[in-house]
């Protein structure tokens, strides 16, 4: 069985108040300060859970510096005081860059209780096929 460290149960923690900060920015009307906390303590639980070497090297992989400039640009865009349009690039990096996952989260909600019967309903059925599409960006895999 795999061990959990420390390090990767605080990094859950800090990935998840990240997310919550940056939710809290959008509910709040693009808080640029709410956004910028989330955005910072999303990269850094990413580092924990995963490690910073580890991290450097998924987002400076050469087929992801496109994906990753997005991103990064994204956060300075939201630094610099325009949070919706900072976001709106920074989801279309976030998208690039974590789109070869999108298949393994789609068929792992697909086998949670509730959220596996919504995601079965006609419509979202579709949609979320084609985000769980081996690569939906339709670029060859490395």
């Amino acid at each position: 069985m795999y061990q959990i460290t420390d390090f990767q149960k605080i990094g859950v923690g800090l990935a998840g108040f990240g997310i919550a900060f940056l939710f809290l920015g959008i509910m709040f009307f693009f808080d640029r300060g709410l956004l910028a906390i989330g955005n910072i303590l999303f990269i850094v639980g990413l580092s924990f859970v995963i490690g910073m070497e580890r991290t450097v090297r998924f987002f400076f992989q050469k087929h992801k510096i496109k994906a990753t400039s997005f991103f990064i640009g994204g956060i300075f865009v939201v630094l610099l005081g325009f949070p919706v349009i900072g976001m709106c690039v920074e989801l279309y990096g976030f998208f690039l860059l974590f789109s070869g996952f999108f298949p393994v989260v789609i068929n792992f909600l697909r086998r949670v209780p509730v959220i596996g019967t919504i995601l079965n309903l006609p419509y979202i059925r579709q949609v979320a096929d084609r985000l769980g599409e081996s690569n939906s960006m339709g670029e060859a895999e490395p």
